[in-house]
């Protein structure tokens, strides 16, 4: 396993505060967070390095295509795994057959040693059931073991799955559904399975296997006592299992569902802390999660009564055999047909008869949890991405970043189009503005210029190539977006730079630094390029997040850049000092600006105006002042609000 930050310097590189690992350096070495190691601790921890095993870095491939199309089923899960299952199941056979030995030795120690005075029969039977109990002992410990590796490995390959799977799916899935239900799929659903794999599966078998020997042993023995059995308790049984599970297959999905809606509701709320406390719905909202928390606990009560009756019923169906076969083999007892020892062995195999029903009633409980976790895992995983990579796709080459729209008609939702039958062209280097009013549908532009969505009609070609036809990666890494709002992950300022450039150098991230105008700002935090960026970046500010995001877009070399509103969160003070950064960035490349301010939208070598989803004007800020059309509308009320500067052709 290898450990890593975002860029490869970051989080968890550097061993002793950035000191070697090996030799002499621990002692007093720079970079050590603390005046010295004591010298005795110096050899132990030396041995300490020279042990510690060396982890391979493991090979991940990333595919856009579904590689499995076949729906989840707990077969397919474990059916790779067949020679461990293989493996588990012999030792359970021996686990079996060890724990059953007792109630014969009992029979031949009380007919043949006891009721015969022989007591070296008694003896022999004594360390026949010590090494009966040893082996068991034994086999036990190896199946847990085993098995404990083998379902931790299968609960990191799904997990691995289902992450990688939601890594894949289109940006539309994301949009839809909400985060916390899908962090349900992550962990709620799982640890239920994880329970199912852990306690449930094999423990499964090997109640459903102990039935089986015990029913076998039973009609060995005296057939008649275990037609009794078999004919009084089975078909009892399997009414109230079949009831059980009908009733617990609707139960246990709405549970998880419920606990679906549990965690997306705290996690909106959480998200939403500052805005729930400025406007005073603490009380609201804990009514509302007061009713969620309501409906889940009504969901476990449903289940928890439907355990509730097959438990106990099926107790007292087993307690009813015992019952019968004491009355009728002690009346055999009497009657001369049966021995004393045959009726105690009998007797203790009906118990170990009824103990694996008991541990199947209970383990059933956990295999419709965990089947219940299976289907909803399933539906995700059968989720296709909208935005699906073509069997066949190419990798795009480098492009000069040529644009154009041909007949693009795009809307989010089925018959309510956003944008209609729109043509454009830009041309490679070209910095080119998109104005308009809110929801026009200046925003979707930049989105399926990215191919997060696909058109319905039409196409989108960048060098000639159409969009769909190549593969997705060789797309996107030609390809960088600043949004309004900049995301920040948790980790450091260098991880967070470094995002689309992993191997980059400190000398490339401080490079990137100085040229949007942050070197002095990464500069006076606490550890410069090292200091902690939590979560979305909440310890900086608006301004700040937008500047580390542009530095990120810098480092990453894109060809083509799309600015989506990306300084509409700066004061006018700090989009003044960002102008130059923003000069460095848009040099030689292919720019799509997203702009409310028109001070942004003037930097633009052309500028359109959208209008209910259709590109209405197009032409230079002083061509489009000219025209006297929708943007110099625009530009006059902007003007009116003392906004406005001399234009470059002198107008304003």
């Amino acid at each position: 396993m290898a450990w890593g930050g975002f860029g490869g310097g970051g989080m968890m590189g550097g061993g002793f505060g950035g000191g070697n690992r090996h030799g002499g350096g621990l002692g007093n070495a720079p970079g050590v967070p603390f005046a010295g190691v004591p010298p005795e601790y110096l050899e132990r921890i030396e041995k300490l390095f020279a042990d510690e095993p060396e982890f391979e870095v493991p090979t991940i491939r990333f595919e856009h295509r579904t590689p499995d199309r076949r729906p989840l089923t707990l077969r397919r899960l474990i059916a790779p795994h067949w020679l461990a299952l293989a493996v588990a199941f012999g030792l359970v056979l021996v686990e079996i057959v060890t724990q059953q030995a007792g109630p014969k030795i009992t029979q031949v120690a009380v007919d043949d040693g006891i009721m015969a005075g022989e007591f070296g029969v008694v003896l022999v039977a004594f360390f026949v059931y010590l090494g009966a109990i040893a082996g068991n002992w034994a086999s036990g410990y190896a199946r847990h073991a085993f098995t404990g590796r083998l379902g931790e490995r299968l609960l990191f390959d799904l997990r691995l799955r289902v992450f990688t799977h939601l890594q894949r799916l289109s940006l539309d899935f994301f949009t839809r559904e909400k985060a916390g239900r899908v962090m349900t799929r992550m962990t709620s659903d799982i640890e239920a399975l994880q329970q199912l794999f852990h306690d449930g599966l094999v423990n499964l078998v090997v109640q459903a296997l102990t039935l089986a020997v015990v029913v076998g042993i039973l009609y060995s023995m005296n057939p008649e006592l275990a037609t009794v059995v078999v004919l009084g308790v089975v078909p009892a049984l399997t009414v109230l299992t079949l009831w059980f599970r009908r009733v617990s297959d609707k139960g246990y999905l709405n549970v998880r569902d419920r606990i679906a809606d549990v965690l997306a509701d705290l996690q909106e709320n959480l998200s939403g802390i500052r805005i729930v406390a400025m406007y005073n719905r603490q009380r609201h909202n804990v009514v509302r999660h007061r009713n969620i928390v309501g409906a889940h606990r009504d969901a476990n009560l449903y289940t928890a009564r439907a355990a509730g009756i097959f438990g106990p019923g099926s107790d007292a169906i087993g307690v009813l055999g015992q019952a019968l076969v004491v009355l009728i083999g002690g009346n055999m007892v009497l009657n001369g047909d049966l021995q004393v020892g045959e009726l105690m062995a009998f007797i203790l195999y009906l118990t170990a008869f009824f103990a694996p029903i008991q541990q199947l009633v209970q383990l059933y409980d956990v295999y419709q949890k965990g089947r219940a976790a299976i289907v909803k895992l399933r539906e995700l995983l059968a989720t296709e991405p909208s935005v699906p990579e073509r069997e066949g796709a190419h990798d795009l080459p480098p492009i000069r970043g040529d644009i154009t729209f041909e007949g693009v008609t795009f809307g989010y939702e089925p018959g309510i189009p956003v944008l209609r039958d729109v043509e454009l062209t830009i041309a490679a280097g070209e910095t080119f503005a998109l104005v308009g009013p809110t929801g026009a549908g200046k925003s979707t532009i930049a989105k399926l210029v990215t191919r997060f969505y696909d058109p319905q009609e039409g196409r989108i070609l960048i060098d000639g190539h159409d969009l769909r036809d190549v593969r997705l990666e060789s797309l996107r890494r030609q390809l960088g977006i600043v949004p309004q709002e900049a995301f920040l992950f948790a980790g450091t300022i260098r991880d967070n730079i470094a995002f689309a450039r992993p191997d980059a150098t400190d000398d490339d991230v401080r490079a990137a630094c100085r040229a949007v105008g942050i070197d002095e700002l990464v500069e006076r935090l606490p550890k410069g390029l090292d200091t902690p960026c939590h979560e979305r970046g909440v310890t900086l500010s608006s301004g700040e997040r937008q500047l580390i995001a542009l530095a990120r877009a810098f480092l990453a070399r894109p060809r083509v850049l799309v600015l989506d509103e990306a300084t509409s969160n700066l004061d006018l003070a700090t989009e003044g000092a960002i102008e130059h950064a923003l000069d460095v960035l848009l040099e030689g490349r292919t720019a799509i600006l997203i702009a409310h301010r028109l001070s942004t939208a003037m930097r633009a070598s052309r500028i359109g105006v959208v209008e209910h989803g259709r590109i209405v004007e197009v032409g230079s800020h002083d061509e489009l002042l000219a025209a006297g059309g929708r943007y110099a509308a625009m530009y006059r009320t902007w003007a009116a609000q003392g906004r406005a500067v001399p234009a470059a052709g002198g107008q304003a």
